[in-house]
């Protein structure tokens, strides 16, 4: 049968071929999707703006619903859901203003929680004990490891006296 493209932002499939791929990513369907998708991580403050450049869509507030969803050149949103919109543009404003900083109760809290855990590491573990390395279970035995894996000998690998490098 062919190959088969699939276009996420549409949810639909084709046979893909350059003439209809090249057709499809250049149409008014697609174009409107990809939009749709990207404009669901716009910040708040561009969000705000355009929808208060809008008039409100009158079967949107009368049904509830629309034929067009989000190819309506109309506005979805109530006075009450602007209202939210605009609160949450100066919240992240005033957090912008302050420098982003942590709430000081949250900074302690995690110090205080960094600083318990050091201290149990510290109690843990006696500077006089050395730490072991432990073979994993499971593992082959170490003397039928490939060569590469073994560790080196004691004195270090043998050279051959007639080796030359270079």
């Amino acid at each position: 049968m062919g190959k088969r493209y699939f276009c996420d932002y549409c949810d639909r499939s084709f046979q893909d071929n350059l003439h209809n791929r090249k057709k499809h990513l250049n149409g008014v369907q697609h174009l409107r999707a990809k939009k749709a998708w990207y404009d669901l991580f716009r910040d708040a403050a561009a969000v705000l703006l355009e929808e208060q450049g809008k008039k409100p869509c009158r079967k949107f507030l009368q049904t509830g619903q629309c034929d067009f969803g989000f190819n309506c050149r109309f506005s979805h949103l109530t006075e009450a859901d602007l209202e939210k919109l605009n609160a949450q543009v100066q919240d992240e404003r005033r957090s912008k203003e302050d420098g982003g900083e942590v709430p000081a109760s949250a900074a302690e809290d995690w110090l205080e929680k960094r600083a318990k855990r050091l201290s149990l590491a510290q109690n843990s573990s006696s500077p006089s004990e050395k730490t072991v390395f432990q073979y994993p279970p499971g593992w082959p035995p170490i003397q039928d490891l490939p060569p590469s894996l073994q560790a080196p000998p004691p004195g270090g690998w043998l050279v051959p006296p007639n080796l030359q490098w270079g």
